[in-house]
């Protein structure tokens, strides 16, 4: 039985001692895996790991909304500050034409913060938008799929992909997917919307332990739907609180088979059917 997290961050600071040890986990349990960038230096990670691996390890280059923004982030107990990166589409440009890239990701927009007066937060959104649309071009110049991120800021992303699709539909592919709404938490009825976009969602261990979206599983159609970790987050149950990885994308499902009311097997042949077909694997 192959499965395929299609989202996972291999690359970060929680696996810096066992990120091969991971992998090969994954793949002696027939579990494939895309690691995904979140700026420059992670997706060239990404790549390098990658690079190690003659097949079913892929990677997603892009450069994330919290990435523009100075921040401080906790790794292993320990404070970092990290700047914010201006976008260079030339660089990531040349990290895309590698063979290993399948998708441009995780891009999108994240309108969360809390800490933030308004001005600012009209301010970050506008540079959000103007990277997320460059990042938008950017898949469409290499033919790539998009793997989107997105926190409080739907009305705004479903404005731009709509404008997108509208702009280039001669370009995009008809009636396929283009893209993925990753870690989808929001309503059915908004899934409905991106589905209308020719955009897949996928789901995580969150569907592990919340029923807030089984009525949408249970009646999405199967071509639209993807597995994903984004570990190291997001751990499914029973291994919740623990450090995330791929290969527990089979308890993500195992929760969709149950929901479904369909054996595992047949999750795991219309989900991976799905990532082959968005990433061109």
């Amino acid at each position: 039985m192959q499965l395929i997290d299609t989202h996972c961050h291999i690359n970060l600071q929680n696996y810096k001692d066992d990120a091969d040890d991971t992998i090969k986990r994954a793949l002696e349990a027939s579990v494939g895996m895309i690691i995904v960038g979140t700026d420059y230096k992670s997706s060239k990670k990404a790549l390098d790991l990658a690079n190690r691996y003659q097949k079913d390890v892929n990677v997603a280059v892009g450069l994330h909304p919290e990435s523009l923004e100075d921040r401080i982030e906790k790794w292993t107990g320990q404070e970092q500050e990290i700047s914010g990166e201006v976008y260079n589409a030339v660089a990531y440009q040349q990290l895309a034409k590698f063979p290993k890239v399948v998708a441009i990701g995780e891009i999108g927009l994240d309108y969360f913060r809390p800490d933030l007066n308004k001005p600012l937060i009209e301010d970050l959104k506008d540079r959000q938008k103007k990277v997320f649309w460059q990042q938008l071009e950017l898949a469409l110049l290499l033919k790539l799929p998009v793997i989107i991120h997105c926190r409080q800021a739907h009305d705004d992303l479903l404005e731009m992909l709509t404008d997108f699709k509208r702009l280039h539909k001669d370009l995009l592919p008809a009636l396929q997917p283009w893209g993925v709404i990753h870690c989808f938490s929001g309503s059915e009825q908004l899934a409905w919307r991106y589905f209308a976009l020719d955009m897949c969602i996928s789901f995580t261990g969150l569907v592990t332990f919340s029923q807030q979206w089984d009525s949408l599983i249970k009646k999405m159609p199967s071509d639209r739907l993807l597995l994903e970790t984004d570990a190291p987050f997001l751990t499914p149950e029973p291994y919740r609180g623990k450090r995330n990885e791929p290969i527990l994308v089979k308890y993500v499902a195992d929760r969709v088979a149950a929901i479904r009311g369909v054996s595992v097997e047949r999750v795991a042949e219309f989900t991976t059917d799905n990532s082959r077909r968005l990433f061109k694997l």
